[in-house]
């Protein structure tokens, strides 16, 4: 039996859960932007010829680069903080303390990664 809630979306919205609701969000759309990425080669391999090159000129666009790096890294991350609460159970009470540690891992990487991106797309 399912539960029952009478929240509207104007209410929903208005939510505040502050980093774990942040982190659970930002897991989703990580996980859509891989999802994405994945279909993009796949469609430019199935096109092939001028659809194909057009697919790639996208994802092999830096800014999209930066968008997929993203999505990618955050979700690794979190992936990985979310495996070793669940592991290890005693470890909830500190989950604020795992959300900041995994944006202190996050944010350095992401940064030096967007800046080598960044080089390399302006560059050539």
């Amino acid at each position: 039996m399912g539960l029952k809630r009478n929240v509207g979306l104007a209410t929903a919205l208005r939510y505040r859960g502050q980093g774990p609701m942040l982190t659970f969000v930002l897991h989703r759309i990580g996980g859509i932007g891989i999802a994405v990425l994945i279909t993009t080669h796949m469609l430019a391999s199935y096109l092939g010829g001028r659809g194909g090159q057009f697919v790639n000129g996208i994802y092999e666009n830096w800014a999209f680069q930066i968008i997929v790096f993203f999505c990618v890294l955050f979700h690794a991350i979190n992936g990985l903080r979310i495996t070793i609460l669940d592991l290890f159970p005693k470890l909830l009470i500190h989950e604020r303390e795992a959300i900041w540690m995994e944006w202190a891992i996050f944010i350095p990487i992401y940064v030096v990664a967007v800046i080598v991106i960044v080089q390399t797309g302006l560059a050539g």
